[in-house]
């Protein structure tokens, strides 16, 4: 399996994940959330909107432009650190989010 094929997997968890435990939006956000310039748009958006709205597209819009991907790429340390201990399917999310990770090389 190509290493796209395989972050093309890790999209597809990440998404079911949000969407099993009830965190996928029908509605974005406003498109003012999305001029943030915040890492993460921090200031404007939840990390699962963040996931949602930004990060899935760009990362799924690099796939089928077939443009290379990211050399490095690590979002798990932010979310364990961003999500609640009580939002729904926490672990779940961690685990899709550093099954991503490792198919990056981690800035050090």
């Amino acid at each position: 399996m190509s290493r796209e094929q395989q972050v093309q997997n890790c999209l597809i968890a990440i998404t079911e994940v949000l969407q099993d435990a009830g965190l996928w939006q029908s509605c974005a956000p406003t498109t003012a959330a999305f001029e943030s310039q915040e890492p993460f748009c921090v200031d404007t958006m939840t990390p699962e909107q963040w996931l949602q709205w930004v990060f899935l597209p760009r990362m799924q819009a690099l796939l089928d432009a077939q443009s290379p991907l990211p050399e490095k790429l690590a979002i798990a340390p932010y979310y364990e650190v961003a999500l609640e201990g009580a939002i729904p399917a926490r672990a779940k999310l961690l685990h899709a989010l550093n099954e991503l990770d490792s198919h990056f090389e981690h800035n050090a």
